[in-house]
């Protein structure tokens, strides 16, 4: 899911407001319905709306940032080269012509085990 920093606050308390019309008043869910919606009323009322959603992106996207290929290369010939030469752990992320790759060690040598990287899944 992409996440967007510009989310409605309005639309999602409506969606919040309709979801909790299916549940009877005074249940859990309908309580814990209107704990998020009195949640996001207060960083809204508070102006804290902006760290709000900093704190959001953070706890939701954070393998996305965290998750980089080590080196890239425009084409398989030079990525295969590359790991002739060099001695690469297990594990390791490269780009190879704008796809994601996972380097594997096996008995017959280091290999490339195609592994998408989040930007890839985005699209």
């Amino acid at each position: 899911m992409k996440y967007d920093p510009y989310f409605d606050v309005d639309m999602a308390l409506r969606t919040i407001e309709s979801i909790s019309q299916g549940f009877q008043e005074g249940s859990s869910e309908e309580a814990s319905l209107r704990a998020a919606a009195t949640a996001l009323l207060y960083v809204r009322e508070s102006g804290k709306l902006d760290e709000y959603r900093e704190f959001f992106r953070q706890i939701t996207t954070p393998a996305i940032e965290s998750v980089k290929a080590s080196h890239a290369f425009a084409t398989r010939e030079e990525a295969e080269e590359w790991l002739k030469k060099a001695n690469v752990p297990d594990g390791e992320l490269v780009s190879i012509a704008s796809q994601g790759y996972q380097v594997v060690n096996l008995p017959q040598g280091a290999r490339f085990l195609r592994n998408p990287l989040p930007q890839e899944l985005e699209k």
